[in-house]
């Protein structure tokens, strides 16, 4: 039998090659040592690569990749991976997103001593300057200090745990989770943002997305309490650096540990000219026993992949496009963006998702169905979620997937609805492809639109009376928010519902604005 073939890019810990070279059906190389020219000469003949962040998977590499099955990437980000293209070509693409949980928790309480003792400052003074002077690092402590903890995931509910055997009070924030999860280990959960701005300390444990960039900026370090104290182990662009700076500089942010950057390696940034801040290198990962796992996992499923056993973490489908006929990748794709759509608009801990499709579509509910699961789980999981695990994931959270064909009673030869149920509201979408690729939604709860989507939306829901589209539109250009299209629907209850999609992001502020519009119902911000 021939063997299968894995070629490893980058460098890895001993154990993970060790385990590829005790599989006598697996011959594989390390080529972590070979100059990039060297290495895309040799990816012809391998079926599973193995990667970290010094190989970029670009198209480059795709194409020189003739006989690759399979990337893996050892460890969590894929931002040097061209997963698009991997999916056009049959490439499948995994990643080792919980290896390194145990080394980001411990930092992230690391640095949260750090913040509360001064010890990186303390150490050197005593240690460069030779300097001792106990009177000038007087610090806190940990115990009876409130904790706001941004994302209560795999991480997040871990540092909380900690802090919890510290006799802190945790308050959880995470609009995507069961409050259970965080009740049942003790602590506190709110949907409030505020009651995270008003705590002592604040350490942030989300997906970089949309929603989450900057989510921490000037106006919210102004409403925190004086001296408070900030953590980012998770994402560079969480906290806005330039609020941060100045946070710090005024002291009302009294100190800050700080792990990841905007822009890394960040050996120029301002933040570095700060006294008050103590800062690593992106170490979230760099423990023995992280770096061990991560290498140990990247070769198992580097293993079963070339096997073609299974493709555990998955990122992309785990078939090649040419296998699906043309007219169902647009409703695919058009499921996906439903569900993140839908789940963007309705904010909230997702309690259930069910999907109709009616017409010659109806035939792959299956799959339009995982499609939708995984868009409606992307604004709260970001690169965790995926096609292959997407189902498990909705049990573990309780979410009950449905999906149903239904008659085709529409006026469109093929249309799906997906209907997203949260703990704050129900909403409904729906959608169809026009001329085979033309992806348009056609209603939100029941009331008829047509727009594509795609860029940055605003829908406002309001009591159907003359004048509402003036103030709407006044409001925005106020605001210098450029109108780019404006999509009305109206229903035979006497509610209308807009679609403003605008040129530039909108901020909290602004919605807030429109949502004091007397005959608002509701509002929200979607982008895609």
């Amino acid at each position: 039998m021939q063997k299968k073939r894995i070629i490893v890019c980058d460098a890895i810990h001993q154990k993970g090659l060790d385990i590829l070279a005790e599989n006598q059906d697996i011959d594989f190389i390390d080529a972590s040592k070979e100059p990039k020219d060297k290495l895309l000469e040799l990816m012809a003949d391998y079926d599973v690569a193995i990667t970290r962040s010094s190989t970029d998977v670009d198209q480059k590499f795709i194409d020189a990749s003739t006989s690759l099955k399979a990337v893996v990437r050892a460890g969590v980000g894929v931002d040097n991976v061209n997963i698009d293209g991997c999916s056009k070509n049959g490439i499948i693409v995994m990643n080792v997103p919980t290896a390194n949980t145990i080394a980001a928790v411990e930092l992230t309480m690391a640095h949260m001593l750090s913040c509360a003792r001064s010890f990186p400052n303390a150490n050197n003074h005593l240690k460069y300057d030779r300097i001792w002077k106990r009177e000038k690092w007087y610090g806190i402590e940990l115990k009876d200090k409130k904790l706001g903890v941004i994302g209560f995931g795999n991480i997040g509910s871990r540092v909380g745990k900690r802090a919890l055997a510290f006799e802190m009070d945790v308050i959880a924030y995470d609009p995507y989770i069961d409050p259970s999860k965080a009740t049942d280990v003790g602590a506190k959960y709110t949907k409030d943002f505020a009651d995270i701005l008003a705590c002592d300390f604040i350490t942030i444990h989300t997906p970089k997305n949309a929603e989450t960039i900057d989510i921490i900026g000037a106006a919210e370090i102004a409403k925190m309490k004086d001296g408070v104290r900030l953590i980012n182990c998770a994402r560079g662009g969480l906290y806005n650096e330039d609020a941060l700076y100045e946070g710090l500089k005024s002291e009302k942010v009294a100190y800050a540990g700080i792990d990841v950057f905007i822009s890394e390696p960040a050996i120029d940034n301002k933040l570095l000219d700060l006294e008050n801040i103590s800062v690593t290198p992106h170490l979230g990962a760099n423990t023995k026993e992280s770096q061990e796992k991560i290498a140990e996992q990247a070769a198992e499923q580097a293993i079963n992949a070339a096997r073609g056993t299974s493709y555990p973490n998955a990122l992309n489908l785990p078939f090649k496009e040419s296998d699906m006929p043309d007219s169902v990748k647009p409703y695919l794709e058009l499921a996906q963006k439903i569900g993140y759509l839908a789940a963007q608009i309705n904010v909230g801990y997702i309690k259930s998702l069910k999907i109709e499709a009616e017409g010659d579509i109806a035939e792959y509910l299956s799959s339009l169905t995982t499609f939708a699961l995984v868009g409606s789980l992307k604004e709260s999981l970001g690169e965790k979620i995926n096609y292959v695990n997407a189902e498990f994931v909705a049990k573990e959270k309780s979410i009950d997937v449905s999906g149903e064909k239904v008659s085709n009673l529409s006026e469109y030869k093929n249309k799906i609805k997906i209907k997203l149920t949260t703990d704050s509201d129900t909403i409904m979408i729906g959608g169809t492809v026009f001329s085979d690729t033309i992806e348009k939604i056609v209603s939100i709860n029941d009331i008829k639109l047509d727009f594509k989507p795609k860029g940055k939306m605003i829908f406002f829901s309001n009591q159907d009376k003359p004048g509402v589209i003036a103030k709407i539109s006044t409001i925005m250009s106020e605001a210098n928010i450029n109108i780019a299209d404006f999509r009305l629907g109206r229903d035979s209850h006497g509610e209308a519902l807009a679609v403003v999609l605008t040129d530039e992001a909108v901020s909290k502020e602004l919605l807030s604005t429109l949502k004091s519009i007397e005959e608002c119902n509701w509002v929200s911000y979607a982008s895609i």
